[in-house]
């Protein structure tokens, strides 16, 4: 390796060829280079060249960074089998990268100089039209990915660095950050209660998750483990049964699995039936992991606020705060912690509300392992209405107009536009005086579900082509 100041200002000619030659020819794996072949477009041999290519490349780069110094400008790769290029103010170094086996470019800004730029624009706070900025050597600019380029403008103007020194770029991302629904988390909810998730389900495309219906009651909002938004009861029954269905926002995805804390995430596989004295475990926010038997199925259990029927007991313990959370036998769902006696110091009786009656009660599906993309179209809807928007343009559901409802309750839409574009769907509602939003879709893709529960009032749904255009299909259910 090339380790010495003196060895590498010697040596620089040789850096390609001598840096890491076992790494060079190190066999590449067959699944990454099939991938590459797949993913990228390339050949076999392309592949192949091209992750040697890079190993070398990768290896030689710190020291060609550091021997260029303040004319250091950047380094990439180009082509199918990444040929690496090396940038620098100073024509002065074309030889030097030429010798290392590289290919030089020229340019007017150095690395640093862009480095600054960027860091000037980090420090101002963006419009929501700006998506992301990066130094991009390629372009020896910083790139800034906007909607909106006369808005991206602005901001570099305020931030008082080098316009010359960015390139816009049109964006539709809106990034985001996705949170994982897991069976036993904690969750919150705006009645100031803790409680456990019990299995992610989905309600046509809407996802969700299972829970205890006396956590909350239809309209309760609910927040995740980390504090942050994330949905709403639309389903809850208490007493009587005590399941509960808590639709989420889209920065939350599902895996399919179930927080096993000392027995890591387990998957969740099915929802077959554990008969009596079968082995059971629970996952829950307070006392997290714990296993036992099932002890009897079907029991009525007389709770000081109502009796619930069709509960299984267990001899699993659990404590406050564990409601809700996951009963699961090997990698079948078994239903949600209800509520029992005991705790985990000295042991106890818990029961669980069997999953099955709720997803069938409530027309769920159980998300699984390796299962979590959501069925497509909105035929499972009792409405549906069509449309055709072009960039930019707004229309109205339904047939232009709104509805009346005249009971509280659960409103729900399923917008499937189409591939490519960023459709998007608000529900408002009206005041008095104006239409208000009351809920949105509006993640960067195509397809969008909301769900709402509210008063009776004047509705309508307003379809949005954020970008792109085309023809669409919105679904409704109305309370």
């Amino acid at each position: 390796m090339l380790r010495t100041p003196a060895l590498i200002a010697t040596a620089i000619g040789a850096l390609l060829v001598t840096a890491t030659p076992a790494v060079a020819t190190a066999k590449p794996p067959s699944g990454v280079v099939d991938a590459l072949q797949r993913d990228l477009g390339i050949s076999q041999e392309q592949a192949i060249n091209r992750l040697a290519n890079e190993a070398r490349g990768n290896a030689a780069a710190p020291a060609l960074s550091k021997r260029l110094g303040d004319r250091f400008a950047g380094i990439w790769y180009e082509g199918a089998e990444s040929a690496l290029v090396v940038a620098s103010v100073a024509a002065s170094d074309t030889q030097t990268i030429t010798r290392a086996g590289a290919r030089a470019r020229i340019v007017p800004r150095s690395y640093a100089q862009l480095a600054a730029v960027k860091e000037g624009l980090d420090r101002t706070a963006p419009p929501a039209t700006v998506h992301s900025w990066a130094v991009s050597p390629r372009d020896n600019s910083v790139v800034v990915l906007t909607s909106d380029e006369q808005a991206a403008r602005a901001w570099v103007a305020t931030s008082g660095m080098d316009a010359a020194a960015v390139k816009y770029e049109a964006s539709a991302e809106r990034p985001r950050l996705y949170y994982e629904i897991r069976g036993g988390d904690a969750y919150y909810t705006s009645d100031g209660y803790r409680c456990s998730v019990g299995f992610a389900a989905r309600r046509g495309t809407q996802l969700g998750f299972t829970t205890a219906g006396h956590c909350g009651s239809n309209g309760t909002t609910t927040t995740g483990y980390n504090r942050a938004a994330q949905g709403t009861f639309q389903i809850s029954s208490f007493p009587g049964n005590d399941y509960a269905w808590v639709a989420t926002n889209s920065e939350w995805t599902a895996p399919g699995v179930v927080n096993g804390y000392s027995a890591g995430i387990l998957p969740v596989r099915g929802s077959a039936v554990t008969q009596p004295q079968g082995s059971v475990c629970r996952s829950g926010s307070t006392t997290q992991w714990h296993c036992g038997t099932v002890q009897a199925l079907n029991s009525t259990v007389n709770y000081p606020e109502g009796t619930v029927s069709g509960l299984t007991r267990t001899n699993v313990c659990a404590e406050g705060g564990d409601s809700g959370g996951s009963f699961i036998s090997g990698d079948q769902a078994q239903g949600m912690t209800s509520g029992g006696s005991g705790n985990c110091s000295v042991g106890g009786t818990t029961y669980f509300q069997p999953l099955g009656e709720l997803l069938s009660a409530g027309g769920l599906t159980l998300v699984t392992a390796g299962d979590t993309n959501p069925p497509t179209g909105c035929e499972e809807y009792e409405e549906t209405y069509s449309g055709s928007l072009t960039s930019n343009q707004n229309q109205y559901q339904p047939n232009g107009s709104y509805h009346q409802a005249t009971v509280s309750g659960g409103h729900a839409a399923c917008l499937d536009g189409p591939d490519g574009v960023d459709f998007d769907v608000y529900l408002q509602k009206w005041n008095g005086s104006s239409w208000a939003t009351v809920a949105r879709g509006d993640s960067p893709n195509s397809d969008e579900t909301i769900t709402y529960n509210g008063t009776s009032g004047y509705y309508r749904y307003r379809v949005h082509a954020y970008s792109g255009s085309g023809a669409y299909t919105l679904g409704l259910n109305r309370p």
